[in-house]
């Protein structure tokens, strides 16, 4: 990549934030596959946009191009984080963080969202700082959760969903 490319990499001028539609699946997936050593196959993200009625699915675009995604279950008035991740030349930047928060305001708006939760690689620090820096709080483990490699879950819910806000 050129210098040039990645000083426009670093400007977030052109970020929005918006629905996830099928015209994205290829670049939502190639992230996916990239972020996870247990990614989705193409057809989960499929049935989440054509046939979960409970699914929330949320894109980054920067200049036309996805940077991160996520999906989660809205289910009565909790919101299921499922997956979310930035591709890697946009890491660092605060894109994964803009979702969640997009996604949670939303939900809480104009859904009557209370509390959400997720489980998060025991690995996997970066998530666990960001989602603290929210308010999540870790609630408790899910032992080898993860059939790749054994390694456990941490549960983490936010209860206070007052102080985010959205754009």
């Amino acid at each position: 990549m050129s210098s040039n490319e990645q000083g426009n990499l670093g400007d977030l001028s052109g970020l929005s934030i918006r629905k996830m539609t099928m015209d994205d699946l290829a670049q939502v997936v190639a992230i996916d596959q990239v972020s996870f050593s247990l990614p989705w196959p193409q057809r989960s993200f499929q049935y989440e946009l054509d046939e979960n009625f409970v699914s929330r699915c949320w894109v980054a675009e920067v200049d036309g191009r996805v940077a991160g995604m996520m999906v989660g279950w809205m289910m009565m008035d909790e919101l299921h984080i499922a997956t979310l991740a930035t591709h890697p030349d946009y890491r660092g930047r605060g894109i994964g963080k803009k979702i969640l928060v997009h996604a949670l305001c939303k939900a809480r708006d104009h859904e009557g969202l209370v509390r959400a939760f997720l489980e998060v690689r025991e690995g996997n620090a970066i998530a666990q700082q960001m989602y603290r820096s929210l308010g999540f709080v870790e609630d408790g483990r899910r032992k080898e959760y993860y059939k790749d490699n054994h390694e456990d879950a941490i549960l983490m819910s936010l209860n206070d969903l007052g102080h985010l806000q959205g754009d």
